[in-house]
């Protein structure tokens, strides 16, 4: 299935929030939020605890693919507004990787390590949104892998 669409929606439509219920995605969702919630136990990290761990993995799990889908398509066929659906797109990604992190941190009267943490955070999140962004299902996934060739 090819993550291009020249017709595409800037808006989440009805398909993307389908795809979020897939199972290999659930599960995949899953073992990162496992390794997050493992790191938020058993590491001494001020600024990292089950709380934030659950905001922001959610939030990169339901905005991450989007974001990635409406970039990659801004890029391919630049559309009349093409920069503003860029722009919104990146926003996402920053509110995800710092607005959510330091929303969570001033409420809960952690200390934050901002610095340290947005270059992790929004690398993660574009790293999951492009696993995230295929549209159907794990065979599907595999099969058109196995198709690709380097020439």
């Amino acid at each position: 299935m090819s993550f291009f669409d020249p017709n595409y929606s800037v808006l989440p439509d009805r398909a993307y929030l389908r795809e979020l219920w897939r199972p290999w995605k659930l599960a995949t969702l899953a073992v990162g939020m496992g390794w997050l919630l493992y790191g938020a136990t058993h590491y001494n990290i001020g600024d990292w605890d089950i709380g934030v761990s659950i905001v922001m993995g959610v939030l990169a799990y339901l905005l991450a693919p989007w974001s990635m889908y409406v970039i990659l398509n801004a890029i391919r066929y630049r559309p009349k507004w093409w920069w503003a659906h860029m722009a919104a797109a990146l926003a996402a990604g920053i509110f995800v990787a710092d607005t959510s992190y330091m929303a969570y941190h001033l409420i809960a009267g952690n200390p934050t390590y901002r610095d340290a943490n947005f270059p992790a955070s929004i690398s993660l999140y574009f790293l999951a949104g492009g696993v995230w962004l295929y549209r159907g299902t794990l065979i599907e996934l595999i099969r058109n892998a196995s198709d690709i060739t380097l020439s």
